[in-house]
């Protein structure tokens, strides 16, 4: 039950981070949508101009993923799915 407590809670901080960092990839032209965390790892559909940028991954692993993993620490890594 606890470990069930603490994946939604983890969820729910996660998609508030991806929330806080929506407003930058807007203002690229993209978005950002959190589909799943599974297994310690965050699902996310990158949208609009972002996803088709050459700068895609720098901004999935140095930014997103940076973001999150500072606060949610189990995190091991966020995945785009396209």
């Amino acid at each position: 039950m606890a470990l069930v407590m603490n994946m939604k809670e983890n969820e729910k901080k996660i998609i508030e981070i991806i929330d806080k960092l929506r407003p930058f990839l807007v203002n690229d032209g993209g978005n950002i949508e959190f589909v799943k965390y599974e297994n310690n790892i965050v699902y996310v559909k990158i949208k609009g101009a972002c996803s088709n940028c050459h700068m895609l991954d720098i901004t999935l692993k140095d930014g997103i993923e940076a973001a999150i993993k500072e606060e949610v620490p189990e995190v091991k890594e966020v995945v785009n799915i396209k």
